[in-house]
């Protein structure tokens, strides 16, 4: 006899009973039971084309393969300090409280709430969308015309020593 392998639900344990339901929990990808999908978003899985049956149009043409990016790649800046107060002002000065701006950026009200008391730190995706909605900008880019105004201080290097001896022989 085939014993056929049981899925757990990997938020509680649970042993799921049809196909398990995958969601999006803080920013991770679980398989979860019917009971625990409550608490995160559904993810859409994309389905996998089938192979197609027959002769030379079957073949199947491979895929280029995508580099994926260092998170260090994808950093402007940082964000600022005060990040959560920012968007607080903005969003009252528009009028919204936090379950209308949860609702126009399609996000849960409590990811606003923390993201406002400064407990969490937004996502990329989260944050440019904050960005737009409320128009304020919250990344600290550096900024370089203010370097570049600096003289810089030339050190002389030891060739450029014994250049200066040479001449004054």
């Amino acid at each position: 006899m085939v014993q056929s392998a049981k899925i757990l639900c990997e938020m509680c344990g649970a042993a799921i009973h049809g196909p398990p339901k995958t969601v999006r929990i803080e920013g991770a990808e679980l398989d979860v039971c019917s009971q625990c999908a409550k608490y995160g978003t559904e993810v859409q899985k994309q389905k996998k084309p089938e192979p197609r049956k027959g002769g030379p149009a079957a073949r199947t043409v491979a895929t280029p393969v995508r580099k994926t990016r260092d998170v260090l790649d994808l950093i402007e800046g940082e964000i600022v300090d005060d990040y959560g107060e920012r968007i607080r002002k903005a969003r009252m000065e528009r009028g919204l409280s936090q379950k209308d701006l949860a609702m126009e950026l399609k996000e849960k009200e409590l990811l606003i709430k923390k993201i406002e008391k400064g407990d969490l730190i937004p996502e990329d995706d989260v944050r440019v969308r904050l960005e737009r909605a409320l128009s304020i900008r919250l990344i600290d880019t550096p900024d370089i015309s203010e370097e570049k105004k600096k003289p810089g201080k030339v050190v002389p290097t030891l060739g450029d020593v014994i250049s200066i001896k040479k001449v004054q022989k």
